[in-house]
């Protein structure tokens, strides 16, 4: 057979285009399955009431992970967090229309309240000691002296009134920032003590300033099951609360801006 023959009579460079094809298309195909190991099967509010959704393709089977602790977990499978409904009926029965809280709309779960149910132990550091705790516990951080030492002062509310007194800072050993100021409540007679997210105040020379919730508020932020460390559920409430304050901390905020 002459040299070149076969090429005489296939397009080689056409032949590659499709296998190209055929291989992108089972990328896609495979990341979009791998992509459902997590969130599916979803819940939807139809007309005929809640059904599950899987999409095509369908959820994969379970597949084990070995955590850096030694730990090991399927995705999906029984170790999953099922998620809570959320505390809230719709406004109308329409499918997808709005949802408003039943109860304390901060700690509903619900819009800018809402969090992920995370696990339940602290964040490790690299060499497997907590990640975000207090000053008290943490030697060799401090406060820069170029800036305000926040400990002793007011933390005032929305409301411009004292909601409480910062009595120590929570320190990220990883990132060596402040994650948390830890505000004793006003008022409180057994001495509550919560968390303020550093993101969501403002430290002065003399007051902290918080926009987001009202001084009377922080007796109900959520705490914490050990005074010197927070898992990362409990990070994710925390937030989620001073989060909802910044919609339902004041009827007024849920109204239209003009």
């Amino acid at each position: 057979m002459p040299t070149g023959a076969i090429n005489s009579y296939i397009d080689v460079a056409q032949i590659v285009l499709y296998l190209f094809w055929v291989f992108f298309a089972g990328l896609i195909y495979y990341l979009h399955r791998e992509n459902k190991r997590e969130g599916y099967p979803m819940e939807s509010d139809g007309r005929s009431g809640r059904a599950t959704i899987q999409g095509f393709p369908a959820v994969p089977e379970p597949k084990a992970f070995l955590l850096r602790n030694g730990e090991i977990r399927y995705a999906p499978g029984p170790n999953t967090f099922k998620e809570p409904l959320p505390r809230a009926v719709p406004t109308s029965r329409v499918p997808g229309s709005p949802i408003e809280p039943t109860g304390n709309p901060m700690l509903d779960g619900v819009g800018p309240g809402a969090y992920a149910l995370r696990r339940d132990t602290p964040d490790l550091t690299l060499d497997d000691q907590p990640r975000i705790v207090p000053l008290r516990v943490a030697p060799g951080h401090g406060v820069a002296r170029q800036g305000p030492d926040p400990r002793g002062m007011f933390v005032i509310g929305a409301d411009n009134k004292i909601g409480g007194t910062v009595r120590d800072l929570w320190v990220d050993r990883s990132e060596a920032i402040f994650r948390y100021l830890e505000v004793e409540v006003d008022g409180d007679p057994d001495g509550k003590r919560v968390l303020l997210p550093m993101n969501l105040a403002r430290c002065g020379d003399r007051e902290v300033l918080v926009d987001s919730i009202l001084s009377t508020q922080f007796a109900a932020v959520p705490t914490t099951k050990s005074p010197d460390r927070i898992t990362s559920l409990e990070e994710d409430r925390v937030m989620a609360y001073y989060g909802g304050g910044t919609l339902y901390a004041l009827p007024s905020r849920q109204e239209p801006l003009l």
